[in-house]
């Protein structure tokens, strides 16, 4: 991780270095948080933010399920990461946005924690590899389930969900995997520990519903909107395992991920071993539209204007 100059906090811009909690503070030792993860990209007329509102609502969305009350609103969320995209003078980056029940009463009753909100960014390059968006990458089933229906809600981004995600990814890495990809307790395709997953089918894109104990991812809603509108028929439903075993092509999606094709799962070749032709268009017109090299015509682009001063 690339620290940067700084962190918003609570309204107010710290060092890096000095964005700290209390030990005692509730999040830490029950891991009520929820969070956001959103890139800024470069283009030839500046630094733009990818869908920066459908994130602010995201976040607010997964802290309404939680009871967190978040003392800010989606503009004032959106005018804080860009303030601070540019008080870190960053022309491409991640940005995180997390809310966090804070330093109050220590039981699992949050009620008499206050709900602190931090805004961090950073240089992060491809999620799973410079390599992976020709060659792909090479995954595996994990033995963990995602979260069941009516235990924890999937639907919000929440912190203390990726514990989950944290064994899906370990038990890949320790096996040599990059990424695992989870089953819903019905024993159906899920997503990867933080990626929803979509195949390729005789021409038909099919990916899980929400249902499949999914997060609603807001890449996973962009691909589906641009295959739409390249005439790629999509189907939302339960998929078993093995029909990506028998899959033309198989991709992941996500903030971080963004569109990575996958080579291999359990070592069984998927289509051609790499990139397949839809992934590619897909590819192309994402990368186009957040490359600023083709007209944003759904709106999801943000400038990120120029900041002139920081005070800290």
């Amino acid at each position: 991780m690339t620290p940067t100059e700084y962190i918003w906090m609570n309204g107010k811009l710290v060092r890096w270095d000095d964005a700290k909690i209390h030990i005692c503070s509730h999040v830490i030792h029950y891991g009520s948080s929820v969070f956001e993860g959103m890139r800024i990209y470069k283009t030839a007329k500046g630094s733009v933010a990818f869908r920066l509102r459908d994130h602010s609502e995201r976040l607010l969305n997964s802290a309404k399920i939680y009871r967190m009350e978040i003392p800010y609103t989606a503009d004032e969320l959106d005018e804080a990461m860009l303030s601070t995209v540019g008080a870190n003078g960053l022309e491409e980056c991640y940005v995180r946005p997390v809310a966090y029940r804070g330093y109050g009463t220590l039981g699992v009753d949050p009620s008499n924690c206050p709900v602190d909100v931090a805004i961090a960014t950073w240089p992060w390059g491809k999620y799973l590899g410079e390599d992976a968006m020709e060659n792909g990458v090479s995954v595996c089933f994990s033995s963990w389930n995602r979260i069941a229906p009516n235990t924890m809600p999937a639907m919000a981004k929440a912190g203390a969900n990726y514990m989950n995600s944290q064994l899906i990814k370990m038990e890949a890495i320790s096996h040599g995997y990059a990424e695992g990809i989870a089953l819903d307790v019905s024993g159906n395709v899920s997503e990867g520990s933080g990626e929803n997953i979509f195949l390729v089918r005789k021409g038909v894109l099919i990916t899980p519903t929400f249902a499949a104990s999914i997060l609603p991812g807001i890449t996973r809603s962009s691909v589906i909107r641009l295959a739409e509108d390249m005439g790629i028929k999509v189907i939302e439903q339960n998929v078993p395992r093995e029909a990506l075993y028998l899959a033309d092509e198989v991709f992941f999606t996500g903030s971080a991920a963004e569109i990575t094709p996958i080579s291999k799962i359990d070592n069984i070749v998927i289509g051609e071993g790499k990139a397949g032709p839809i992934t590619k268009k897909l590819q192309a017109a994402f990368f186009n539209i957040v490359g600023g090299r083709t007209k944003d015509k759904y709106g999801w682009l943000t400038p990120v204007p120029e900041y002139k001063e920081v005070t800290v």
